[in-house]
């Protein structure tokens, strides 16, 4: 489904491919919750994080003190962007998990300088989000054709549109979402959208003091408490189901032998939760944990070695000045 936008007849129209609608999205989050709320342990998908709602929270918590990677990739992004644009030689940039594509702006601005970009294409879940970055980049950059898709990375990458010589980003350590074996299956899929001499933009969180990895994911002003528990109200709207949000609290951890970082949900109370629309009711001891998101950290060599063994080559690694963060370059 092909949605344009009007604009005006100084800039070029957007397009945003919409591959989910709420019947769609209705049913993936209905299979998500019936598989991992009858798990052990059980677990929802950080995908459901991700309502307009849960954006705006996101978009909050990239601004907070204790939540460093946002900054330091920018830090990167900034120093690095023209060197990344002549390397890459792209003229399309893709941008997975677009939100509003602010740090993005750094490889647009150094792309059109540069004289080589034509098309930008933003992908991400929230259709409100991407059409609302979609209107503010037609009119800062109104000579570049942007054609969005809203989509779910696990089920739609290979209908992002083709041609041109691309420039694929993934930002903000999104790809730490992935434990390691459907991490490599998710680029596996990406690469089937890619041709050879196109590049792979990967943003990745760094291994460093757990301490200070978990006040990243638990803040002191408890944003990312909301942005945790919002996944409970998402359930409830969605699903007719009765969470009671305050019933469960945030909680973060450290696990060392994974080296990732765990988001939970830890119930206060024995209590039993129904999901109306698929008929389960749902125990909860007290104290029991439910995840709802990994959040891998990495280091150099087993990024390179990761990008290798799917055929990718490491053409460029780059880290802020405190060594927080690393974006690599690779080439297909």
């Amino acid at each position: 489904m092909v949605g344009p936008l009007h604009m005006t007849n100084s800039t070029l129209t957007p397009i945003i491919d919409v591959h989910i609608d709420p019947s769609d999205i209705e049913q993936s989050l209905r299979d998500d919750v019936c598989e991992g709320l009858t798990a052990t342990p059980k677990n929802i998908p950080p995908k459901w994080f991700y309502d307009h709602t849960g954006s705006e929270l996101f978009d909050r918590i990239t601004r907070l003190d204790e939540y460093y990677p946002t900054r330091a990739e920018r830090e990167i992004l900034v120093r690095e962007a023209a060197s990344i644009v002549e390397i890459s030689g792209a003229d399309t940039f893709v941008e997975l998990g677009a939100g509003t594509s602010d740090k993005t702006r750094a490889l647009l601005d150094a792309a059109t300088r540069h004289g080589r970009l034509k098309r930008f294409i933003p992908f991400d879940v929230s259709e409100k989000f991407l059409r609302n970055t979609s209107i503010k980049l037609a009119s800062e950059y109104p000579s570049l054709e942007i054609h969005g898709v809203v989509g779910d990375f696990d089920r739609h990458v290979e209908l992002i549109p083709t041609g041109g010589r691309r420039l694929v980003a993934m930002l903000g350590g999104t790809i730490g979402n992935y434990a390691p074996g459907p991490r490599a299956r998710f680029l596996r899929s990406l690469m089937s959208i890619m041709a050879p001499g196109d590049h792979l933009l990967l943003g990745t969180d760094l291994v460093k003091d757990p301490d200070r990895l978990v006040r990243a994911y638990d803040d002191a002003a408890g944003v990312t408490a909301a942005f945790n528990k919002n996944v409970l109200s998402v359930i409830n709207r969605h699903l007719d189901a009765d969470f009671d949000v305050d019933q469960f609290d945030h909680v973060a951890r450290w696990d060392a032998e994974s080296e990732w970082i765990e988001m939970l949900l830890c119930s206060r109370i024995n209590q039993t939760v129904h999901v109306g629309s698929v008929g389960l009711d749902v125990g909860f001891a007290r104290g029991e944990l439910m995840r709802t998101e990994i959040s891998s950290k990495f280091r150099r060599e087993g990024i390179e070695r990761e990008l290798g063994d799917l055929g990718l080559e490491m053409v460029d690694w780059q880290t802020d000045a405190a060594g927080d963060f690393g974006v690599s370059l690779s080439r297909l």
